[in-house]
């Protein structure tokens, strides 16, 4: 098996497969491949788990069903691109090797790595289109890809540093990493900061990737565009969100 990213804006991930080689990602990603791929689609994934395998991924904000994308018989070409600009991160998934990932950022990975939820919080009914914080938790072993959003910076935290970070900008961290939830502190900043909420709080020891263009972020500077009455309802979700937030924190 081959791979290479290709392009910076909208970069894409090409395979080339030999026989029998075999790439599994969520339904639905694909771009394109050749004669030779063979596509199955099931709710297993990464060697085992069966159907509670499959609940737990989409718990963890991924989709029920994963596709197997094998090549049979002559060498295939397999292509995935991300959705939005970004960047295609390779990671290696092993004993003492495994990853937080944000609940859109698995794109693909070799057979033997599993996918499941690995942090799950509400957040208030307008945060985050009302799904609350998710994180997916990439296990196994093999070679995962994840999909980030914008630019990627990367920062390696030493044992007891912490870095906060805006929810949305958290794209993935090394599970050695300790994560939490935390609330902005004073009514003022809530309402008036413009900051939001909520930060995440990441202590090292461990890498930490962040990316620049959160979906709620780029969701959130199209709603002028959109049709008014969607607008209106986006809005208003939101605002109800982040009041019912500071209600339910005052109590």
């Amino acid at each position: 098996m081959q791979s290479r990213i290709v392009g910076t804006t909208m970069p894409v991930l090409e395979f080339i497969l030999d026989h029998n080689d075999a790439v599994i990602s969520e339904a639905g990603e694909l771009s394109w491949m050749s004669a030779s791929i063979q596509m199955t689609t099931h709710t297993q994934f990464g060697g085992g788990g069966g159907f509670f395998g499959a609940l737990k991924r989409v718990a963890g904000g991924g989709s029920l069903f994963m596709t197997e994308y094998r090549s049979m018989g002559a060498p295939g070409e397999l292509a995935f691109a991300t959705r939005v600009p970004g960047h295609i991160l390779p990671v290696e998934v092993g004993p003492g090797l495994d990853y937080y990932v944000h609940r859109h950022g698995f794109l693909c990975a070799t057979a033997q790595v599993q996918i499941g939820v690995g942090f799950q919080q509400s957040l208030g009914a307008g945060i985050f289109g009302g799904d609350g914080f998710l994180l997916q938790h990439i296990t196994g072993l093999g070679m995962a890809w994840l999909e980030l959003s914008g630019e990627v910076i990367t920062k390696d935290l030493a044992a007891g540093e912490t870095l906060r970070v805006h929810p949305g900008h958290v794209g993935a961290f090394q599970s050695s990493v300790s994560f939490q939830i935390t609330r902005i502190t004073g009514i003022r900043n809530m309402i008036f900061g413009g900051d939001g909420i909520f930060l995440a709080a990441l202590t090292g020891p461990g890498r930490v990737w962040l990316q620049t263009l959160p979906i709620s972020k780029l969701a959130h500077q199209l709603q002028p565009y959109l049709p008014g009455q969607v607008r209106e309802t986006t809005q208003a979700g939101v605002v109800g969100g982040i009041v019912g937030s500071i209600l339910d924190g005052m109590k």
